[in-house]
């Protein structure tokens, strides 16, 4: 009898220990995450002046800068992001140090893809005082490229003035493009 005990003993105890053994993983990155809220941001900074200049040039070329009163960094998502909640001044320059200055109330950059979501009384200006004013104005990094399919009105000195529901641009405000509902479509070379 002592001895069937033991077998059950053992039976248990050795089923116990390769439960054990096979519920083990590496959570390395869940135990990283106690304490962080999924949806909190991991970091935030005050005041912060970001400095964009060209990889290939040793001089260290501006070619962007990017001020805001307050920035939340949620880099901890699976896509994560920067939010600009107090809003954006951004200024971006041309190769002979001219900037564009485009101003909004709300900015988010996605980090993986560096497209620049600018939101809320968004206004673009030129070195030549011509604005754009949008509720909404994309900005990719990578191609240098400002675009919307919201609506936009330009207000210009050097142009035509116009309105549109689609607009594309370089970010030197050289070549862009407001496309109305219609069809109809502004040109500036």
């Amino acid at each position: 009898m002592k001895r069937k005990f033991l077998h059950i003993n053992i039976f248990i105890v050795t089923t116990f220990v390769v439960t054990m053994f096979f519920s083990c993983k590496n959570n390395f990155k869940d135990v990283q995450q106690i304490g962080i809220l999924q949806n909190q941001p991991i970091g935030e900074a005050k005041n912060i002046d970001l400095r964009y200049t060209e990889a290939e040039d040793t001089t260290g070329k501006v070619i962007a800068n990017l001020k805001s009163p307050r920035m939340l960094d949620y880099s901890n998502r699976g896509f994560g992001f920067s939010e600009f909640p107090e809003g954006v001044n951004l200024s971006l320059y041309d190769e002979n140090g001219e900037k564009n200055v485009i101003l909004a109330d709300y900015a988010i950059v996605y980090n993986k893809t560096d497209l620049i979501d600018l939101q809320g009384n968004v206004i673009l200006i030129t070195p030549q005082n011509d604005s754009l004013f949008a509720d909404q104005l994309y900005y990719d990094q990578k191609q240098e490229w400002l675009f919307t399919n919201q609506k936009v009105r330009l207000k210009s000195i050097t142009s035509n003035n116009g309105r549109g529901n689609i607009f594309d641009s370089d970010t030197k405000f050289k070549n862009y493009t407001i496309l109305e509902g219609s069809g109809n479509m502004l040109l500036k070379d």
